[in-house]
């Protein structure tokens, strides 16, 4: 089943459903391989939870807005706080777009991708960042990299920030379900993206819609593959 321009960009949810032993929303060909994955990590100790799943547009406007705004922390590269006044506005969007998609162009609205942690690895009174020092050697979530390093890919999942290849930074917490999402990345051009933002109200619009062929290119089409 083909995702449509609305589905791609998340602007339809007719494409995902609610999972609820996974208390989250996933593509309607997703559910059944994140539960058996689960259910696999459990046998070694891991308690597989899905931080987030399904994320429609409006929603990634919001993320988007925020960060824009300076109402929700802006890190580098390296992982350190960001202060927004300090930013010109092309340096603002590009430091959004290491950690966050661009409404539209984020992997969540198909509904295939989702950010895990293990729940009895979590420290008392820690809240989970998601970056990557949790999923490094002593790191609270390194037993569950390890695991997924050797096991996802006998579930149909991949991480397509992998690596760092200049766009998004590296996400040992996001997985893909590859015999969907690939064929929804190869479906998500340019000017179906193009569409998506132009109806949108989302801050920096103009000079984002300016710039769209690089950052698509490079934000976008940049990933790792299965």
């Amino acid at each position: 089943m083909s995702l449509n321009s609305f589905e791609l960009t998340g602007r339809a949810a007719s494409h995902v459903c609610a999972a609820p032993t996974l208390e989250c929303v996933l593509h309607r060909r997703v559910a059944d391989a994140v539960i058996a994955l689960r259910d696999e990590a459990r046998g070694a100790g891991i308690q597989l939870k899905i931080v987030s799943a399904f994320r429609d547009f409006n929603r990634q406007v919001e993320l988007w807005s925020a960060k824009y705004n300076g109402e929700r922390p802006l890190l580098d590269r390296a992982g350190h706080a960001l202060e927004v006044s300090k930013l010109y506005e092309n340096e603002l969007i590009d430091a959004i777009l290491i950690w966050s998609a661009l409404p539209g162009a984020s992997r969540h609205h198909w509904g295939t991708e989702i950010d895990v942690i293990d729940a009895a690895a979590v420290p008392a009174g820690y809240r989970p960042q998601l970056i990557a020092g949790e999923f490094a050697p002593g790191g609270c979530f390194a037993q569950l990299g390890g695991w997924l390093d050797s096991n996802m890919a006998r579930f149909g999942f991949f991480r397509p920030y992998a690596t760092d290849q200049g766009g998004v930074q590296p996400e040992p917490w996001h997985l893909s379900f590859a015999s969907v999402s690939v064929a929804a990345l190869e479906l998500l051009s340019l000017d179906v993206l193009r569409e998506a933002i132009e109806t949108s109200v989302m801050p920096g619009r103009d000079l984002v819609l300016a710039r769209l062929p690089e950052l698509y290119e490079r934000y976008v089409l940049r990933v790792d593959q299965p």
